[in-house]
């Protein structure tokens, strides 16, 4: 077994990364995954982030265990392929907008009557209903709308984003997960199919926090306040002795205790303020004076170590290079080695979650545009003499 997944096909009729990554998840847990890009242009994802040799990094994580057709959707041709393959599939995730699919013949109606069966992941960026939902939507938005960036920042600085795709991959989870209980609830309501409205903006919003609620009920809007919690304090980040940056959390009372007892200020905890975290936030700037001043008097090492011994929560501030060479996420399993065709050895993000009978797998790693064509499409019956018909007429790579 590769994974609870084995035997499960999905298409990914997907780009960049929401939809890419949750297919990816439920190929690393076993789903045979094919992935469908325009035979021209690809999937934008493979212009994304660094590149080797022209060979981009990127591209072979998101889009490893997949295999990969070149197929232009937009044809009458390229259409009937979709719908061929989708009666042989289970998932099908999408994210064009609203709309579009149904424009060429192949949405949800047309997919459920070659497959009743189908789960039909849609994922946009305001969903497939509501007053924004013809607005092209991309995770930069949704990080802006949802409260995120409103809450992220300096006090009296500017709102500020992300440097990486946060509500793109929070979307990707949330969708791998929406799509193995569509599975589920198939198995258990006769066999049909269902489908899923996804948005970027939801899921984030969520993370964020119960911003809407507080200020249903209390007229509160939150601020920035930097690296602080407004639930609870001490909770910054501190630099050390030698320039070194590290992260303090109590949320847990009990360990707030120990980081005043081991910063040598334990007088604190008898005070009334003290024993709730709204409490200790209304004091942050007297508990970010006695922890950062005895954190800058000590090395990085000196001050986890303390933190360690006493049981109190820290952790160092990471740079891809410290995360790529840290001996717990190395021994874990975290990040892994995998053979690459054209890179070699590759360190990459492991299955993200393993379960112990069937932990899942990296089979292989993104593979180049129309790798697979001439495979699928013969599994679909499609001879050379079609195959080379349709590649001169450019519906498929």
């Amino acid at each position: 077994m590769d994974g609870p997944l084995t035997g499960v096909r999905v298409l990914d009729v997907s780009t960049i990364l929401a939809g890419p990554l949750c297919c990816r998840i439920l190929g690393d847990h076993g789903a045979d995954v094919v992935k469908i890009e325009h035979p021209e242009a690809g999937d934008g994802m493979r212009g994304h982030g660094e590149a080797k040799d022209g060979i981009p990094l990127w591209w072979k994580e998101i889009s490893r265990n997949k295999r990969t057709v070149g197929l232009k959707l937009s044809t009458a041709d390229g259409a009937e392929l979709l719908l061929r393959l989708a009666a042989t599939a289970d998932v099908l995730v999408e994210n064009f907008r609203p709309g579009t699919l149904e424009r060429w013949g192949i949405g949800p109606e047309r997919l459920h009557e070659v497959n009743p069966a189908l789960v039909i992941v849609r994922i946009t960026g305001f969903g497939q209903t509501g007053p924004y939902a013809s607005r092209a939507g991309f995770g930069t938005l949704a990080e802006a709308m949802s409260g995120f960036a409103h809450l992220t920042g300096e006090e009296g600085g500017p709102p500020t984003l992300p440097a990486f795709g946060l509500a793109d991959s929070i979307c990707g989870i949330a969708a791998s997960s929406a799509a193995t209980m569509a599975l589920y609830a198939r198995e258990r309501n006769g066999g049909r199919g269902e489908v899923i409205d996804m948005n970027l903006l939801e899921p984030i919003m969520d993370a964020v926090g119960p911003g809407a609620t507080v200020y249903d009920q209390l007229g509160i809007v939150g601020e920035r306040h930097g690296n602080r919690s407004t639930n609870n304090a001490p909770r910054n980040t501190y630099r050390t002795k030698d320039n070194r940056w590290v992260a303090v959390s109590t949320s847990a009372q009990r360990i707030a205790e120990r980081v005043m007892e081991l910063v040598g200020h334990p007088e604190v905890i008898d005070e009334p303020w003290f024993a709730t975290g709204l409490g200790r936030a209304g004091r942050a700037d007297l508990l970010d004076e006695y922890v950062g001043g005895w954190i800058a008097e000590r090395t990085e090492a000196e001050v986890t170590d303390a933190f360690a011994a006493a049981g109190a929560a820290i952790a160092p501030i990471y740079s891809a290079r410290d995360l790529a060479e840290d001996e717990h996420v190395r021994s874990t399993g975290m990040l892994t080695t995998v053979r690459d065709d054209d890179l070699g050895p590759l360190l990459m993000h492991n299955v993200m979650w393993r379960a112990e009978r069937a932990p899942g797998r990296i089979r292989f790693t993104g593979r180049a545009l129309g790798h697979d064509t001439d495979e699928i499409l013969g599994e679909l019956g499609v001879n050379a003499d079609e195959l080379a018909r349709l590649r001169a007429e450019r519906v498929v790579a």
